[in-house]
């Protein structure tokens, strides 16, 4: 897991090679194609291609009446603008009547770094749930990210796609599965599972390292699909396991860690330990001294699990 690559950068990519195979797929963002990575598609399909300004509630009201025509949007600004400021568009344009708009949503979670607080979305997860209809992916690499955002294309509705700023680790290769709603499972084990999702799966894998060495066997699962939930996946993982940890860059509010909980509770109560933002605001510095500081790390991970395991016992 040597090479980093962001997330987001992966996303530009994949717009590139979606607008040469299929004609219908256009883009709208909301004057941030530098940093969401949609620029190169503006300059090689200028005609598929549309700034809509510092109007993030007008790119997805656009992006809904160009669905209705038969074409796929995908419309691009900051998570927090995405699901903040167009909230009524994305809620009443798109989700109410079930329109085909692709929502790739960059600058998630702390991650942002310096931008602070009032540019770190760390509740987008958890308002995106809450909408009827919606596919929400969180993709842990460049390959499960260019993987989701063809999975998007071809899905018929709305669908959520959370991306972010910095540079993660590459741990797929380039033969793995990737199903919407269908767990990955990176690692066996059966004393306790780990669920994580976007850049805490590689951490998830990390903490499993540091564990084994100390006699726990973690399972790993890669929950990059929020909606549909694989609800099969966890309930088998509970039983098997007796004992669960969810780790996301998003408060542990709303978001997977609360999802998680709510299989377990009506389906296998078991020892639960959420690994995420508590209930509080982000907070300006750089992202890895954000991440340390929130404990969205590693060892954090590995503390959950050895106070779950505790508790299991």
């Amino acid at each position: 897991m040597s090479q980093k690559i962001a997330t987001r950068e992966a996303y530009g990519q994949t717009l590139l090679a979606l607008g040469q195979e299929n004609p219908n797929v256009v883009v709208l963002d909301a004057d941030l194609s530098k940093s969401t990575k949609t620029y190169d598609f503006s300059q090689r399909y200028p005609e598929r291609f549309f700034n809509m300004g510092v109007a993030e509630a007008n790119m997805v009201a656009t992006a809904a009446g160009l669905a209705t025509a038969g074409k796929i949007p995908f419309c691009s600004t900051f998570a927090v603008f995405a699901t903040g400021r167009a909230y009524d568009q994305v809620r009443n344009s798109v989700a109410y009547p079930h329109l085909n708009v692709k929502i790739a949503a960059t600058h998630a979670g702390v991650t942002v770094g310096e931008d602070g607080g009032s540019h770190q979305s760390i509740e987008d997860i958890a308002i995106m749930r809450a909408l009827p209809g919606f596919t929400i992916f969180v993709p842990a690499d460049a390959r499960e990210t260019e993987a989701a955002i063809r999975a998007a294309a071809a899905i018929v509705g709305p669908v959520y796609i959370r991306l972010g700023r910095s540079g993660v680790p590459v741990i797929h290769d380039q033969n793995f599965k990737f199903t919407p709603g269908k767990a990955i499972q990176l690692q066996t084990g059966d004393d306790v599972t780990i669920i994580a999702t976007g850049i805490m799966v590689a951490a998830a894998l990390e903490a499993a390292g540091v564990l084994s060495k100390a006699g726990i066997k973690a399972r790993v699962l890669d929950m990059h699909t929020i909606k549909p939930l694989d609800v099969v996946a966890i309930v088998a993982a509970a039983r098997e396991t007796g004992a669960v940890v969810t780790a996301e860059e998003h408060s542990i509010i709303g978001g997977l860690g609360s999802a998680v909980a709510e299989v377990l509770g009506e389906h296998q109560p078991v020892p639960l330990q959420r690994v995420g933002v508590p209930d509080l605001f982000g907070e300006s510095g750089k992202p890895a001294e954000l991440l340390e500081h929130f404990g969205l790390t590693a060892n954090a991970i590995t503390s959950a699990v050895q106070a779950v395991v505790a508790r299991k016992q």
